[in-house]
């Protein structure tokens, strides 16, 4: 980039346009002043008839391959299917751009060493994988305790992913795709583990599961409730639990136990701080889905991937060691694929 392009924003495609897709595009089109979305990409038309009306001044393409081949963009921010991570991820190096993959990076172990060995030759160039909670400020602050040794060293760590159930079932009909519920949803709380664990190795996993409400899982050989224990290389150990059938709301919550104290984040799974008195008892509203729970951290997530991106282009510091890597992301789908099959055997997963 020439000096006289630095005090530009960050021109950056959104490939995918669905549910999350869409939130990604409006935060980097109207809420992240360093960046500014130039191009979006869809094969659906009702997709790109939406971004007609609420991005108005991005270029829409059908094809990924013509998005790449847009010489206006620096990066790209892929929210895609999971199994056009990996491929799409590699096409956007060679094709000189910067990128920012929505969480996981493949379901495919060997499809994600694939990923880390072809980018280590595009050392120049910023890959960030969307595990949002790093980015959300309760985390970000529970962190930095343990960094500072507020707990002593932490040892255990307890977390789960429990999402509103959804009568209608969506995830039914995303099961076939979606690697199963640990790499769907827990795959959020081994990333959060191992980060404030300090990235240690997983040696061993376990992981149990059941149907409590949706039969429609049991043909793609899933659950709707999954509980795991992992171990790590040092003896640190982590306990998961994510459920798609909470009445209640998203619950997404964790603990870090170490030798000193605890840090429990989000246990009370507040939508705001109104506490509601009447003929029911006392009572909280809680967030209805992980947009809400979580809206601030995908915001703080693309500010963050702009300026690791802006640091590698020596612009100055960035928050790029913040943000998940593809080692990072390997390791998550390494583990959630073992508690996957640990789940189909009965039997413990040595890594």
């Amino acid at each position: 980039m020439q000096a006289t392009d630095r005090a530009r924003p960050l021109r950056v495609g959104v490939a995918g346009l669905g549910r999350l897709g869409r939130r990604h595009a409006k935060n980097l089109a109207y809420r992240v002043p360093d960046a500014t979305l130039v191009a979006a990409c869809s094969p659906l038309e009702d997709d790109l008839a939406w971004a007609r009306d609420a991005l108005p001044a991005a270029r829409l393409h059908m094809d990924y391959a013509q998005l790449l081949a847009d010489d206006a963009l620096d990066a790209v921010c892929l929210v895609t299917p999971s199994s056009l991570h990996a491929q799409q991820i590699i096409d956007a190096l060679r094709a000189g751009k910067h990128v920012f993959c929505e969480k996981p990076l493949s379901l495919d172990v060997a499809e994600c060493e694939r990923v880390v060995a072809e980018s280590r030759r595009y050392e120049g160039q910023q890959v960030t994988i969307g595990f949002m909670r790093r980015f959300d400020p309760s985390y970000q602050d529970a962190f930095a305790k343990v960094q500072a040794g507020a707990i002593g060293r932490p040892f255990l760590v307890r977390s789960q992913t429990s999402d509103l159930n959804d009568p209608e079932g969506f995830f039914v009909r995303f099961a076939p795709t979606s690697g199963g519920i640990f790499l769907d949803c827990t795959v959020h709380d081994i990333d959060v583990a191992r980060w404030l664990l300090g990235k240690p190795r997983a040696t061993r996993v376990f992981a149990s599961g059941t149907i409590a409400l949706h039969e429609g899982l049991r043909a793609a050989g899933d659950v709707d409730n999954g509980v795991a224990i992992c171990e790590f290389e040092g003896g640190a150990l982590a306990m998961f639990y994510a459920s798609r059938t909470m009445a209640h709301g998203n619950d997404t919550s964790s603990e870090v136990i170490g030798t000193a104290g605890a840090l429990a984040i989000g246990h009370i799974p507040s939508a705001n701080r109104v506490e509601i008195y009447d003929a029911h008892g006392v009572r909280s509203e809680c967030t209805p889905t992980f947009f809400d729970r979580f809206e601030e951290a995908f915001l703080v997530e693309a500010h963050a991937f702009v300026a690791a991106v802006r640091e590698r282009m020596g612009e100055g510091a960035g928050m790029g060691g913040q943000g998940a890597t593809l080692e990072d992301a390997l390791e998550a789908t390494r583990i959630g694929q073992a508690l996957r099959e640990s789940m189909r055997t009965g039997q413990a997963v040595v890594l």
